[in-house]
């Protein structure tokens, strides 16, 4: 049943009638209280009042010898003022309202004249008369041998004069109006925060995806769900960031674990050639022992080739296998971008001594930059191969400028270019345009790859596109500083 009200009343509204309820209550208990209050100053008031005067009666009986006739006689001037005294034991000697001087009644069982006796004086709000069967204020007061009690009428007047301020009762009703209409506003405030977060745990527990720009009103309640939301909204995030790393690992890993597949089965397939071409040239030697020496020679010339291709394919897979698993334990230092592209070339012009190729270095300084001077090495060598095996081009230029972090390396060269549908793929393990040409050059079809991910150790990025007046151009950059 607390289940049921809980929900079918708003947290707004339930905190708002708890509210109410004890502000209602500690008024009407001040109101009250207040009312107990001024009434009984007024009683007082009036019985006070009254005690004076049955004072003076008394004065006059007992220190001064007056008649009672006198006595009632000088107060029937007093409008509507009933005196009555009697005797210590409560028997009426005289009463005004009668107009004989004798009163054969006692009064002892009176309220006020037993708590007159009690306590020197008493009094009784209002009480019916049962001599004259209309309601009086009494006020006793006992003496040394007599008891006075004066009475007044409790009529519509004396009504009115001990009724509360009933301004004091509309002021207090307005004030707690206003404040129960503040009250329900204030509740409201803190009831649209509670609401919004209950909200936001229902569509959290649901596993919804939370943002931080949910509104809250601008107080300190607001300020905390605000920065609970924002909390809960960034944790989301590092938890899809998470899950977007792991998933983005397993991809790498499965790519990895796919692209070692394919090159295996490409060295597989690249080693067949020079490997049979072996194989037949040792087992027509052995099996030809009578051949002459020039053909010896030429088998085993042909042998020599084949194992030097073998050789420089396993020299390229150990390089690409290094750069991709081993990125961490490859060493780098401090080298001059200039000096490797200078030795690049003096090391080609002695591998090509017969080539007619020029090349066209422009540097600007030093160049310094924190790299493997081997693996760098390894991508002017290998783009320097290329052009002077594949271009058919007669002058190569290689061109540097310093980027701010990066140094920027443009290598072309002037011969036919390539189709447009091979630029994709240029940088691909043994991709061929001509793999027929390719072999006869003796290319393991692994040098822009090995140039590709030498760029990327180096922390750039490099594209292949063909020049408008004839060429292959490369453009890469380096970082400098890793």
């Amino acid at each position: 049943m607390a289940t049921d009200l809980k929900f079918r009343f708003s947290f707004h509204l339930r905190q708002f009638l708890v509210l109410m309820f004890f502000s209602w209550t500690m008024v009407g208990c001040f109101i009250a209280y207040q009312y107990y209050r001024e009434k009984s100053l007024k009683i007082e008031s009036i019985n006070t009042m009254l005690q004076v005067n049955n004072s003076h009666i008394l004065d006059a009986i007992e220190t001064q010898g007056a008649p009672l006739a006198d006595i009632g006689q000088s107060n029937m001037n007093l409008k509507d003022l009933r005196i009555t005294i009697m005797d210590i034991h409560g028997n009426v000697l005289y009463d005004n309202a009668f107009k004989t001087n004798t009163v054969s009644d006692n009064h002892i069982s009176r309220p006020e004249i037993a708590q007159a006796l009690a306590t020197g004086k008493g009094y009784t709000v209002m009480r019916k008369s049962k001599t004259t069967d209309t309601p009086f204020f009494y006020s006793a007061t006992l003496g040394k041998s007599h008891i006075v009690r004066s009475a007044v009428p409790y009529d519509h007047s004396l009504h009115q004069m001990l009724a509360t301020d009933g301004a004091f009762l509309w002021i207090m009703l307005g004030i707690t109006l206003v404040f129960s209409i503040i009250g329900y506003f204030v509740t409201w405030r803190a009831g649209v925060v509670i609401s919004r977060l209950n909200d936001f745990a229902a569509r959290a527990e649901k596993g919804e995806r939370i943002y931080a720009d949910l509104a809250f009103p601008d107080n300190e309640l607001g300020s905390i769900s605000s920065h609970i939301v924002r909390l809960y909204s960034r944790l989301q995030e590092a938890i899809v960031e998470r899950d977007r790393q792991h998933e983005i690992a397993i991809h790498e890993e499965q790519e990895k674990i796919r692209i070692k597949r394919q090159l295996t089965n490409n060295i597989n397939h690249e080693l067949k050639t020079p490997v049979s071409a072996i194989q037949v040239c040792l087992e027509t030697l052995l099996d030809h022992p009578e051949l002459s020496d020039e053909k010896r020679i030429e088998f085993l010339r042909r042998s020599y080739d084949n194992t030097s291709r073998l050789r420089s394919l396993l020299d390229d897979v150990s390089l690409i296998t290094r750069m991709e698993d081993g990125s961490q334990a490859i060493e780098m230092s401090t080298v001059s971008l200039s000096e490797i592209i200078s030795d690049a070339v003096d090391e080609s012009e002695i591998a090509h001594p017969d080539s007619n190729m020029e090349i066209h270095v422009e540097t600007a300084g030093d160049l310094p930059l924190t790299a493997n001077a081997g693996i760098l090495l390894s991508v002017f060598r290998n783009l320097i191969d290329n052009a002077i095996a594949y271009s058919g081009g007669s002058k190569i230029e290689i061109k540097t400028a310093d980027d701010g972090d990066f140094y920027s390396v443009i290598f072309a060269d002037n011969g036919i270019g390539v189709a447009d549908e091979h630029l994709p793929h240029l940088f691909e393990r043994f991709y061929r345009i001509d793999k027929g040409r390719s072999r006869k050059m003796g290319g393991t079809g692994l040098g822009l790859s090995i140039v590709k991910n030498a760029i990327i150790l180096h922390g750039g990025t490099i594209e292949a596109i063909n020049r408008r007046d004839g060429g292959l151009e490369f453009r890469f950059s380096l970082k400098k500083y890793n």
